[in-house]
């Protein structure tokens, strides 16, 4: 089965469609993974050094803060491909 045959026959709001949705389920993967390598490490950072929980907490809601940013990039990009393309 051909890919393009039916790419061509794809009116032009189902393509809208299409493109929004690839473009908030690829943009969110990335954070997605780094959010959890992020934790994982900090959670991990504190069970060595619990003194300094304080901290790398702080670090860790900063950094999660600044990789779900990119996350709602991508909302955006989807939302303009809805309702301005």
């Amino acid at each position: 089965m051909e890919l393009l045959p039916i790419l061509l026959a794809l009116e032009a709001e189902a393509a809208k469609f299409l493109g929004a949705g690839l473009a908030i389920a690829v943009g969110v993967i990335g954070p997605g993974v780094g959010i959890g390598i992020l934790g994982a490490g900090a959670m991990g950072a504190i069970g060595r050094n619990p003194e300094a929980a304080g901290a790398i907490t702080t670090n860790m809601i900063l950094a999660i803060a600044f990789a779900e940013a990119l996350g709602i990039y991508s909302l955006i990009v989807a939302v303009i491909l809805l309702f301005v393309v």
